[in-house]
């Protein structure tokens, strides 16, 4: 069992999103539950993408912004979610919540620095992390893994839509297998094509998580309870580790 004193939760966008909306009471007010309900058992820091707004690759495919432009757009969608879910956690869940980012927005969010990041956790508050890495080219899983060797984290878990990984997509293949635990070298070399897993985490965050040697849990974050169970180290998901 993997220890969870400090937590790194990486959020998807979608996870804010209902039917046609950028965000949605029902899923905010779920995802307020959630959180709550780990409170007691965690420090926790919350690392949020910005896909339910804007991702810098379908501006340029579509739109034909410049792939640094899109970048930052996306970067600052992760700022609109992060203000969000501050407001949710602090005004109707009476949370203890700072809300810090790598991208200046003063109005909105502290700059991030990883010492007074730390101490925020350790005096018992939650921390929103917004922004990215606040580099073009870096996405949010990978910017998760990096904030969770600054903070120390003991575990990135990352909430999707799909209940871990698979060895194939199971959206389209019935017979897909869930792997509920891998290596990084697995993850990144194994698959029905030999060149890995890289649907449900970019290859550059599992690189960064085995230098670091911290480990990934994916796992439904839209499952009623499966917060809890993660953080209480029951069996869900699948954990990526040495």
């Amino acid at each position: 069992m993997i220890k969870c004193r400090r937590v790194l939760l990486k959020l998807t966008g979608e996870a804010l999103q209902g039917n046609g909306y950028n965000l949605d009471r029902v899923a905010l007010e779920f995802l307020r539950n959630e959180i709550k309900s780990i409170c007691d058992k965690t420090q926790l820091a919350i690392v949020i993408g910005g896909g339910n707004i804007a991702r810098g690759q379908y501006l340029k495919d579509n739109l034909g912004i410049e792939q640094t432009f899109g970048d930052f757009m996306g970067m600052l969608a992760t700022i609109y979610n992060g203000a969000a879910i501050d407001a949710e956690l602090r005004e109707k869940g009476g949370l203890s919540v700072r809300h810090m980012s790598a991208v200046d927005c003063p109005c909105l969010a502290e700059r991030y620095h990883f010492k007074p990041a730390r101490s925020h956790l350790d005096r018992g508050r939650i921390i929103i992390l917004s922004g990215g890495t606040g580099n073009s080219g870096v996405t949010t899983d990978t910017a998760a893994v990096i904030r969770a060797g600054e903070l120390n984290a003991d575990i990135v878990m990352k909430g999707t839509k799909v209940d871990g990984v698979f060895d194939s997509d199971p959206k389209t293949n019935p017979n897909a297998q869930l792997l509920p635990r891998l290596t990084y070298h697995q993850f990144l070399t194994c698959g029905p094509d030999g060149r890995g897993l890289s649907g449900i985490l970019d290859r550059s965050s599992i690189t960064q998580a085995e230098m670091k040697k911290i480990p990934i849990l994916v796992f439904n974050i839209f499952t009623p309870g499966n917060l809890a169970k993660a953080v209480s180290g029951e069996p869900i998901g699948s954990i990526i580790s040495e």
